[in-house]
């Protein structure tokens, strides 16, 4: 698979909907993650990310102009002991509850599907990342429609075990804007992880989304000797 740039596959498409960024610092030291959401209606664009424990939480900016909170309000990240749990819904919850029970990721994610936005059915888009022993390792996974059709659920899981410097893999819901919004296919695209700072991947990332649709932005940096960690959060709305 071609490894592109984060500045190309972001600027490849206007909407991608909902991203998840997980990868390995060029220098081996940290594990880098972003997640970002994006939105074309007045109900998802009025959100912003706020911190909410080790992990993230959605928020209306305007309560005011919330017009339903299904689908838009959630955690998106929560952490279980040193397992960083990253999704584009409550789907988060799902795998910590279901991990608490000694299912895996995969078997967690075993009782959900696709979200209930006919006629998108926008995937449920998720990743975990495990930190032990010095090293690193990761795990994305995409429910999706049937090519559109609602009859169908397809479950896809990807595993990078000791996975390379300098590189990472990007899901996102859609391939595409459109009516109806067609859902990403295909396995997490390759991305090069650049050498930056915190601040330096954060405004990266920022920057290339579509001015238009971006939303709100989380990023990490994992210490992989120690599992400590940094993260920063950008909100369109403020």
């Amino acid at each position: 698979m071609e490894i592109k740039t984060i500045k190309e596959e972001l600027n490849s498409l206007e909407y991608h909907g909902r991203g998840i960024l997980i990868g390995k610092t060029p220098d081996e030291k940290k594990a880098a993650v972003a997640y970002f959401i994006m939105g074309r209606s007045v109900n998802s664009r009025n959100r912003i990310f706020v911190q909410d424990g080790e992990g993230i939480r959605t928020e209306a900016f305007d309560p005011s102009k919330m017009v339903d909170p299904h689908l838009i309000i959630y955690a998106p990240v929560r952490v279980m002991g040193n397992k960083t749990i990253v999704t584009n819904g409550d789907q988060t919850d799902t795998i910590y509850e279901g991990m608490d029970r000694q299912l895996t990721f995969e078997q967690s994610l075993r009782t959900r599907e696709f979200e209930d936005d006919a006629p998108n059915y926008t995937p449920r888009i998720s990743g975990i990342i495990h930190i032990e022993n010095s090293g690193m390792n990761y795990a994305m996974s995409i429910l999706k429609s049937d090519n559109g059709n609602p009859e169908s659920v397809l479950r896809y899981t990807y595993a990078y075990n000791s996975p390379l410097k300098g590189e990472g893999r990007f899901i996102h819901t859609y391939k595409a804007n459109g009516e109806p919004l067609p859902s990403f296919e295909g396995e997490p695209k390759r991305v090069e992880i650049p050498d930056l700072d915190l601040d330096g991947f954060t405004s990266l990332v920022w920057k290339n989304l579509n001015e238009d649709n971006k939303v709100s932005l989380f990023t990490r940096y994992i210490d992989i000797a120690t599992g400590k960690y940094e993260s920063r959060i950008v909100n369109k709305n403020k």
